[in-house]
């Protein structure tokens, strides 16, 4: 078995040139915006669109892509205003992915910025039935996303992504995508020798070790505990070689597709940031010698 890692690739030049991308850095499968990640809603995908992703994604041989909703989505929001518009986005997200067959589309559960966590989480639940119910979906899954707590945030605690997807009635169409820098920063330390035992020991007490479909592997710039989003490069954060080691090769986590979200851009040696970050993480993978 391999570590199935990627990264977050761009759609500029179309959805094909994101694969092609993440294909010719040798990644495994892949992450993308479906439209530009500021605007509320994006243009229609033609036909061809498809064919052409569909065609780059076999020919590179990429398995179990994803696309991640727009930051402007907040269906924790008090304003109702921005609840619906909110609703309606993701509709045309869930509906964007589902046109592309990816396996899932990760969202940030929303910020309650009235302070208000129980009404919050209410309002993100009532907004994901709302959306299902719209957009039908029949292949992708809606993934939520881990939060580093960063502000009035919800989903920085397992409690609050079990209650989401328990407070639903439909929550096979649920799922979870972990993100190591956010978990750390929520205060699940995993530079700590037992933090990945911690955080799995946490997340198996709300039940929700299946739910879990795609990892977010991120270093962090930010201590454990300190409640600040900010992604660093494996091994140059608080995380640690050592804690990126523990992480991946949990039982829980290795055979999970693994997409960084780290910075982009090129290294002092020249060398592509993402092709860095991928040689790092497949040395610290012991393909035979899982973890528990």
């Amino acid at each position: 078995m391999s570590l199935l890692i990627g990264s977050h690739t761009s759609i500029a030049g179309g959805y094909h040139r994101a694969v092609e991308a993440a294909g010719k850095l040798g990644m495994g499968t892949c992450q993308i915006f479906t439209k530009n990640s500021n605007q509320w809603r994006g243009k229609a995908i033609e036909p061809s669109e498809v064919q052409r992703f569909d065609e780059a994604i076999k020919a590179f041989g990429l398995v179990k892509p994803i696309s991640h909703t727009s930051y402007l989505i907040n269906l924790a929001s008090p304003s109702v205003e921005l609840w619906e518009k909110s609703v309606n986005a993701l509709v045309d997200e869930w509906q964007r992915a589902e046109q592309l067959h990816l396996v899932g589309l990760v969202l940030h559960p929303g910020s309650a910025t009235d302070g208000d966590e129980e009404a919050g989480l209410t309002r993100i639940r009532q907004g994901i039935a709302r959306a299902f119910e719209i957009a039908e979906p029949r292949h992708a899954k809606l993934l939520l996303e881990n939060t580093a707590g960063q502000g009035t945030a919800l989903g920085w605690k397992m409690k609050h992504l079990a209650s989401l997807i328990d407070g639903l009635e439909r929550p096979d169409y649920l799922g979870i995508c972990l993100d190591s820098c956010h978990a750390h920063a929520a205060g699940y330390d995993l530079a700590a020798s037992d933090g990945t035992l911690r955080l799995v020991e946490e997340i198996e007490r709300y039940d929700l070790l299946e739910r879990i479909q795609a990892i977010h592997l991120n270093d962090s710039k930010k201590p454990a505990g300190s409640r600040v989003d900010r992604h660093e490069h494996l091994g140059v954060g608080t995380i640690s070689l050592e804690g990126i080691r523990r992480f991946i090769n949990h039982h829980a986590f290795r055979d999970l597709p693994m997409v960084l979200e780290t910075e982009k851009g090129q290294n002092a040696d020249g060398r592509d940031w993402d092709a860095v970050n991928m040689e790092v993480a497949r040395q610290l993978y012991s393909a035979n010698d899982p973890k528990s």
